[in-house]
């Protein structure tokens, strides 16, 4: 059998900041790979800079992305970054306005979330063939910005709460923190190869449910 992975998401999905063949989708595909025994060829759907908002749309309206959910056997979601990193830029040099922002962009963050599940529940309904689901857990981008710690803790729990005998959670939050420097870019912001690694190892430890 040959295994189908669909990787939806942002950056992180694209592996940004990273060799080509290292970010975690391709590492991610050939753990698979071995686990299985089997072939699994991916398709990458990240976009730089997505957020909630974004992958939720694309999931309702775009052919390609709901085609390639509906075949997928493995299917990863990273999300939710951005959204944090826009809501920061927009408060800017007002740092009154950072709390009252971030709670904002945190609500609405947790809202298209659970709409994106629900949209992949729907579209893998009436599936024969089992799959998993596996989210990918937020950092801190900003370590040294408490709300943003909180913020990032926050949308964590509320996305392992999804977990289930199809969905995972891949936490990924206490690999990073204080390892920055070693895991990040240049740009302080995305993981470098080693991070991207990182997020792999993590994922391939939470198994592979019924695919097996």
């Amino acid at each position: 059998m040959v295994y189908q992975y669909t990787a939806i998401g942002d950056s992180l999905t694209t592996g940004f900041g990273a060799l080509p063949g290292s970010g975690f989708v391709p590492v991610y595909r050939r753990m698979a790979e071995g686990r299985l025994r089997s072939p699994v060829v991916s398709t990458n759907l990240g976009i730089n800079g997505l957020t909630t908002e974004g992958l939720k749309q694309r999931l309702k309206n775009s052919a390609v992305f709901r085609s390639a959910v509906k075949d997928a056997e493995i299917i990863t979601v990273s999300i939710g970054g951005n959204d944090l990193i826009k809501a920061a830029r927009a408060a800017g040099p007002r740092p009154w306005e950072f709390q009252a922002i971030l709670q904002k962009a945190l609500r609405d963050c947790k809202r298209n979330f659970s709409e994106i599940m629900g949209i992949l529940s729907q579209l893998k309904a009436g599936t024969r063939s089992p799959y998993i689901i596996r989210i990918v857990g937020l950092y801190n981008p900003y370590p040294q910005v408490d709300v943003a710690t909180e913020w990032v803790q926050q949308f964590n729990r509320y996305a392992a709460g999804y977990s289930s005998n199809v969905t995972r959670f891949a936490s990924i939050y206490y690999e990073f923190a204080g390892n920055e420097r070693g895991l990040l870019f240049l740009d302080h912001i995305h993981p470098n190869g080693r991070g991207y690694r990182v997020i792999a190892v993590k994922l391939d430890a939470l198994g592979y449910g019924n695919l097996r």
